[in-house]
């Protein structure tokens, strides 16, 4: 009897989703809807600046998409999420026309390293870049810095299209009246209409050079730099950056798509994966090991998620971090790193989502 119990409470597996129920939903523009669920028990923790991956059931399969969080901890009483409609989008074209309150999605826990630790005593000029629905994140941080940081100030830069598509606008417009002092919004729109009189077009790297510049000279605040959006922007204000040779560790940069990333998944899937063969990786999960197969179309994730392996993952773009295992033994090429920072690198960390098998004696250890 004794064993027969032992045995059955070892079966029994921690459900890794969290139900999060629904509360309102805010159309801030035409196209993006920001979703607010109730807070569940025991409460949702999360950091300013990471994400929700929102796991749902589309014609009978599984999928998973990442969603950055809009909220802040410290400010706003329930977490929520803001989702822009993209052409054919699965997940957004569903969640701006058919999702209602009380509705309840499942999801993983919060994850993602865009974020920072906040104190009273720190005095920092937060320069917040953002592009479109590239605010998203933004907004958790610009919230966080206000309430937690009386001694620091924000400057953020906004690239929209037009003056109906600011997501955001009022609550950015109310943020900037209360804090005139301490919160500085400039807005950049690309098609904007005739009485437009701030920044048009495409966002130069001028104008980041006089802000970035100046600030970094002027040396009163710590500069910490946040860049969210299109790669455009983002490559724009990095290449600005590194010509001020500011301190990587200053710069902190998210995206949930990865140019690198799709064009390996597509040279895979045509074979024209050069040096990469059908190989067996050996897997370590929850502790146990696993051998699979990995074909030279598939990833390691993919590899796994086939062979029934619980394996758990987010954007596939090497860029969220849920996939990451510790290679043991072997070696294995990644489509993209860009998830990783160079301490992880260096102590053998790889994304599963976005690694190839390159030898024959592979294994890697989910942690």
């Amino acid at each position: 009897m004794f064993n027969f119990f032992k045995k059955k409470k070892e079966e029994v597996k921690v459900n890794p989703f969290i139900p999060l129920k629904v509360r309102e939903v805010v159309h801030e523009t035409a196209d993006t809807v920001t979703l607010y669920f109730e807070q569940p028990e025991p409460y949702l923790d999360y950091k300013p600046g990471q994400f929700l991956t929102l796991v749902m059931e589309f014609e009978g399969k599984e999928q998973r998409r990442s969603y950055s969080l809009c909220t802040s901890p410290y400010v706003d009483p329930f977490p929520g999420i803001s989702v822009k409609r993209v052409p054919n989008g699965l997940f957004s074209n569903f969640l701006n026309e058919k999702i209602f309150p009380g509705k309840t999605i499942n999801v993983l826990k919060p994850l993602g390293n865009f974020t920072t630790d906040f104190h009273s005593k720190n005095r920092r000029h937060y320069f917040l870049i953002a592009g479109g629905s590239g605010i998203t994140p933004i907004m958790g941080i610009l919230k966080s810095v206000l309430v937690n940081e009386p001694e620091s100030i924000i400057t953020l830069i906004y690239a929209s299209r037009n003056e109906e598509n600011i997501i955001f606008g009022k609550q950015l417009s109310m943020l900037q009246l209360a804090n005139p002092d301490r919160l500085k919004i400039i807005h950049n729109l690309s098609q904007p209409s005739e009485s437009w009189t701030g920044l048009k077009g495409r966002i130069s790297a001028d104008v980041f050079r006089d802000l970035f510049a100046k600030a970094e000279y002027e040396q009163r605040y710590q500069e910490i730099y946040f860049l969210c959006g299109p790669d455009g922007i983002m490559d724009t204000a990095m290449k600005v950056l590194e010509e001020l040779k500011v301190d990587k560790d200053r710069i902190h940069r998210e995206s949930f798509y990865s140019a690198a990333a799709h064009q390996a998944h597509e040279d895979a899937i045509h074979g024209i994966n050069t040096g990469i063969l059908t190989r067996d990786v050996k897997i370590v999960l929850e502790g146990e090991e696993s051998v699979v197969t990995v074909s030279p179309e598939q990833t390691v994730l993919e590899a796994g998620l086939a062979a029934g392996l619980n394996m758990p993952y987010s954007c596939q773009s090497g860029l969220c971090t849920a996939c990451r295992g510790k290679v043991l033994s072997g070696q294995v090429k990644m489509d993209e790193d860009a998830g990783l920072s160079e301490k992880e690198l260096a102590a053998g960390y790889v994304l599963c989502c976005v690694s190839r098998p390159l030898t024959d004696d592979i294994k890697i250890t989910i942690e």
